[in-house]
């Protein structure tokens, strides 16, 4: 449980010795913006996390900022993490690595929320906030970057808030600090509508962040996050949609790579009672449940579950295909092939919105898509034609090799692969196993026909389901099913 009191950071010379060399670093440069609050309010974990406590943050520091009437910046409160960065430099929770390369994870968290009228002290939800997405980076080891998105389908204060997802940037004042243990960056949290996530998914992350600084009420040059906001950018400025994001769709694509999702395939030429060779196997070990609870270890009002539905794939800390969790994989060669005649890709409705973007703004544009489940350790990455070392070919179109299967069409190809998470969502985000062809062997007008029969999952009306598309032509089956599915344990 965190508590709440005035911080006490080295403001004098005598007493830097006795705090940790890179929790002296990030004072500095809150000190650098807040020389008047040398001791601001902080939630602090009362057992640390290298204590065994549930909270990865050791404090947030919660600011009040005056904003700045020149570049039309309103009053808000400034918070600012410790903790994903390496405070301490004697490996209780990070390993030290040396000065040059990045301190711990390398950044911190911030976020800016709208001072209200009469408000003189700064709530307390959005540390809850941060410990939660701390949580998940220390779980995953996989770390933010700016443009990144997170669906958290609640408001961000548990109130009738339309602020239900978040976009990341660079903190608009907070340079990078180089501290004894490496170098820290500041990411500060934007909280956004869902019209305004779902057109960073079709779209960019730093394309919508440049739209939210052009609109005050919506966030302004410092993307400051107001609760009490109603309307999303695309109401205060119907010309946006069709001139900034859809233009930007036709023409740069997006930059989503891949989300975790509710998903799994069966192999349609396969009897269902052969089970060898089939999708659940799992070297090594048994299939995971990966799950992040946001509200675990915090003894507050519930906190909503941290989503990976479209929380875009992040960069792992582990540089490494030789990591101990791939230590279990089976030789290639060791492993046979064998093709496969169709397949039935199933998908939640979440994850079913996704595909049109996967088609109009990945593989149209020559680059691939990856669908992580969170329901064990499959994987489903569609790229363009043209991958070096595909077993799967034109002539056998669906291929297993052990646990990966491929699906090779004249317009597409999927990957799945079961095996280790962490190994796979490092591969999956290195993507260092394949090569993306710049030749697209789809037709226009057969994109056409599946963006329109897909169309319905892109409205913002729930879809009722199951739903089923099928190109037969193609030995192609997609189904869009009900979260209940992929909760079952058989899945």
């Amino acid at each position: 449980m965190d508590e709440v009191r005035p911080t006490s950071g080295p403001a004098a010379p005598a007493l830097a010795s006795l705090f940790p060399p890179g929790l002296q670093a990030i004072y500095g440069e809150c000190r650098r913006l807040y020389s008047d609050q040398a001791n601001p309010l902080q939630v602090t974990a009362i057992v640390k996390y290298w204590l065994g406590g549930p909270d990865p943050l050791d404090y947030i520091s919660m600011y009040r900022n005056m904003g700045c009437v020149a570049q039309d910046v309103q009053e808000h409160w400034h918070y600012i993490s410790f903790g994903l960065s390496d405070l301490y430099g004697d490996n209780r929770v990070h390993e030290f690595t040396g000065q040059e390369g990045p301190s711990g994870f390398g950044f911190e968290l911030t976020f800016r929320l709208k001072r209200e009228v009469g408000e003189t002290a700064p709530p307390t939800w959005p540390a809850e906030l941060m410990q939660g997405l701390a949580r998940y980076v220390f779980q995953s080891e996989n770390t933010f970057c700016s443009g990144d998105h997170i669906s958290w389908h609640s408001p961000l204060d548990n109130s009738e808030s339309r602020i239900q997802h978040m976009l990341l940037t660079e903190d608009p004042q907070m340079t990078p600090v180089h501290t004894p243990f490496g170098l820290v960056n500041f990411l500060q949290i934007v909280g956004v509508c869902t019209e305004e996530l779902q057109a960073a998914q079709q779209w960019n992350g730093q394309g919508m962040l440049e739209l939210l600084r052009g609109v005050h009420v919506a966030g302004g040059p410092w993307l400051i996050t107001d609760m009490r906001r109603g309307e999303t950018i695309f109401d205060i400025d119907p010309h946006l949609q069709p001139e900034r994001v859809d233009q930007g769709i036709e023409t740069e694509g997006s930059n989503l790579s891949g989300v975790s999702a509710k998903c799994v395939w069966d192999d349609l030429s396969r009897p269902p009672e052969d089970e060898e060779d089939s999708r659940s196997i799992c070297i090594g070990s048994q299939p995971r449940r990966l799950e992040i609870q946001a509200t675990t270890g915090l003894d507050v009002s519930p906190v909503p579950k941290l989503s990976f539905e479209s929380l875009s794939f992040s960069r792992s800390r582990k540089d490494s295909l030789e990591s101990e969790s791939s230590a279990a994989i089976v030789p290639h060669e060791l492993v046979r092939t064998r093709q496969l005649e169709s397949v039935h890709l199933k998908f939640n409705q979440e994850s079913g919105t996704l595909l049109p973007l996967c088609l109009r703004g990945r593989l149209l544009h020559g680059r691939h898509f990856t669908y992580k489940s969170i329901n064990g350790d499959t994987a489903i990455t569609f790229v363009s034609t043209g991958v070096e070392g595909a077993f799967a070919t034109e002539e056998h179109p669906y291929a297993a090799h052990g646990p990966w299967l491929q699906v090779h069409t004249p317009w597409l190809l999927v990957h799945t692969q079961t095996v280790s998470s962490a190994y796979l969502l490092h591969v999956l985000t290195a993507c260092s196993y394949v090569t993306i062809s710049p030749q697209i062997l789809l037709t226009e007008e057969f994109v056409e026909q599946m963006l329109g029969d897909l169309s319905e999952l892109n409205t913002r009306e729930e879809t009722k389901l199951p739903k089923e598309y099928s190109w037969p032509e193609k030995k192609l089956k997609i189904s869009v099913l009900p979260d209940s599915v992929f909760d079952s344990p058989l899945q």
